[in-house]
């Protein structure tokens, strides 16, 4: 696994061992990040269920102000770290090791708010959905943020919530990648 674009393009990355964790392919990650472009740059990011923090580090080598990691996998947080480290990242990062929808409704209580946020939950467990309805109710997002969603494309997803509409899905075998975006005026 490797950084795709930006200032760390080509550096390697650790991928936690011993871990079920499914880590997104260089080439949907970089497909993502053709689509989002511009909206990476100076963006607040969270990086949730963020397993070895590759999204949220290539968001930090393509111009993102800051990144949130969340993860509740202590080797998963090694890794994140080591990463961090390795590419000598130590400005405009956090992390927290927690669950993921947890995370979120710490962050409503006084957080910041976010302009993209990366979602990769474990596939069959019904994870997709509950995060999509917690981040729905949830204040932490900027006008017309971006959400990330990958998920398996057994997963069914509502299309419109209440603050939440889908812009579009994308597919890459058994991977979807579902971008909503934050309606709420």
């Amino acid at each position: 696994m490797r950084v795709i674009g930006g200032k760390y393009g080509g550096r390697r990355l650790k991928i936690p061992k011993a871990v079920s964790i499914n880590p997104t392919q260089d080439r949907v990650r970089e497909a993502v990040f053709n689509i989002l472009r511009v909206k990476v740059e100076s963006a607040s990011v969270l990086d949730l269920f963020a397993g070895s923090g590759a999204f949220g580090i290539e968001a930090l080598s393509r111009g993102a102000e800051e990144v949130l990691f969340v993860e509740k996998d202590g080797r998963c947080i090694s890794t994140i770290k080591d990463n961090l480290e390795s590419l000598a990242i130590s400005i405009g990062t956090k992390i927290w090791c927690m669950d993921a929808l947890a995370a979120l409704k710490k962050l409503e209580k006084g957080g910041p708010k976010f302009g993209l946020i990366f979602s990769d939950p474990p596939y069959h467990k019904g994870l997709a959905k509950k995060f999509l309805l917690t981040l729905d109710l949830c204040d932490i997002l900027l006008t017309s943020a971006l959400i990330v969603l990958e998920h398996h494309k057994r997963d069914e997803l509502a299309e419109e919530l209440v603050n939440l509409t889908l812009l579009r899905t994308y597919s890459y075998g058994e991977k979807r990648i579902s971008l909503y975006n934050n309606i709420k005026r």
